[in-house]
């Protein structure tokens, strides 16, 4: 009998405390904050390996992803202060022969434009071999590597983050789903 009228008083209780947190007024919805993460010595490997030439596109907003917030204030970054490694050996290693030039001009051009603000685009000769071009078949701003994944592991050692440039066919537009 005891325990019946302790289970009660237990059960009255906690209803109390229901009703209390229900009768509260409700706090003003919070919103999103931004924080300006103090942002130091930012060494990044952007490994791109694709299975078509075309989303190459989208992968170099990987470069940009990194490049941009670092470069403007409050960080205010020198370009050269960024150490930023591409690293391509998936289908996109088209682009990076000349004899290719008209076809991916305007990739060539983002390359060209990050390789002067210091940005390291290496192209494993694995791939390159695969592909049957030669050093003289490429680019001037393209160095060549002995392999890719050697490559990887070389410049992770050495404190780069390994950011792998994920590029998904898009199905819907933002419109769409937002």
């Amino acid at each position: 009998m005891h325990r019946i009228c302790l289970y009660r008083l237990f059960l009255a209780g906690c209803f109390s405390a229901i009703l209390l947190a229900l009768s509260a007024p409700l706090p003003l919805q919070a919103q999103a904050r931004f924080v300006q993460t103090p942002y130091q010595n930012p060494k990044a490997l952007i490994d791109i390996y694709l299975d078509d030439p075309a989303k190459l596109a989208a992968a170099l907003n990987w470069v940009r992803g990194v490049m941009n917030p670092l470069t403007q204030a409050p960080y205010s970054l020198a370009p050269d202060d960024i150490p930023i490694i591409v690293l391509m050996h998936g289908m996109e290693v088209v682009t990076l022969a000349r004899k290719n030039e008209e076809r991916y001009r305007d990739l060539v051009q983002r390359m060209r434009y990050y390789a002067e603000l210091g940005v390291k685009f290496k192209v494993c000769g694995l791939s390159i071999r695969d592909y049957g071009y030669a050093a003289a078949d490429l680019y001037d701003f393209v160095e060549i590597t002995p392999s890719a994944l050697t490559e990887l592991v070389h410049w992770q050692n050495r404190g780069y983050a390994l950011v792998p440039a994920t590029v998904m066919d898009k199905k819907f537009s933002i419109e769409d789903i937002r």
